[in-house]
């Protein structure tokens, strides 16, 4: 199993700990190391770098934090993933985020910077994991515009969208918030497993109340994939590890 999209980082001291607990499961970790608030990138990058190889990371700039329209930061983070653009797999997260920026203001630096990271991605010829809500029609009309393969993670948008998406040739998260997301049950059973990555979103987006997410709970997302599709939990494993390595181009 493979968690498409987790973040190590959060867990802050016990991160060594859940990532060696991880590695008895799992075969790769896809660490979107994003920058948020407190949580910069390159102190990331230095927690998580003696367990590259198992972890594998990325490097973005949160719509949440883009918000602010710090492009002082901005250009730091930027410079950041330059000098490691050979080692990550993409830019991300990156993306919008309506629900927590209400005014237009806010919304606009987000618009500006995620077009920019956009951009920086095409530039460097890395895939984006995208992170959208509230704002995913336009989002994902964005990475049209720039012309890049997206991984739309932890999507929660509509079944219309969600094929729309696939279409296009871009991949869904489909996290473990399946076991409470009805909008994750629906697109589920609409799209193609072809189409799917599975992921946790650690340590958020929990399976379980009041418990703390791991990315090993990625199994239960297969589960439940299983489930609505009608396959065996071995086939939906093979497929999304495979559509996995696809887009990240690992090499495990």
């Amino acid at each position: 199993m493979i968690d498409a999209h987790a973040h190590f980082e959060f867990y802050k001291k016990d991160a060594p700990r859940v990532i060696e607990e991880c590695r008895k499961e799992l075969k790769a970790v896809v660490d979107s190391i994003t920058e948020y608030r407190k949580t910069h990138v390159w102190k990331s990058w230095e927690l998580l770098k003696p367990y590259f190889g198992f972890v594998v990371p990325t490097l973005g700039y949160h719509p949440n934090e883009a918000r602010r329209g710090d492009w002082e930061k901005v250009k730091k983070v930027e410079d950041f993933i330059r000098v490691h653009s050979k080692e990550i797999v993409a830019i991300g997260e990156i993306g919008l985020d309506y629900h927590y920026a209400e005014s237009e203001a806010q919304r606009e630096n987000q618009r500006v910077i995620f077009k920019h990271f956009l951009e920086l991605a095409l530039e460097l010829d890395l895939p984006v994991v995208i992170h959208a809500r509230e704002a995913e029609r336009e989002a994902f009309e964005l990475v049209q515009r720039v012309g890049i393969r997206a991984y739309f993670h932890s999507f929660t948008g509509s079944v219309e969208l969600a094929k729309e998406i696939a279409e296009n040739g871009h991949v869904i998260g489909i996290s473990t918030g399946i076991v409470f997301i009805p909008e994750v049950k629906a697109l589920t059973e609409a799209i193609e497993i072809e189409s799917m990555l599975a992921e946790t979103d650690a340590p958020y987006m929990s399976p379980v109340k009041g418990q703390r997410n791991t990315p090993c709970n990625v199994r239960i997302a297969i589960e439940e994939v299983a489930k609505l599709k009608g396959v065996e939990f071995e086939e939906v494993e093979r497929v999304t590890e495979r559509n996995t390595v696809k887009f990240f181009g690992l090499e495990i």
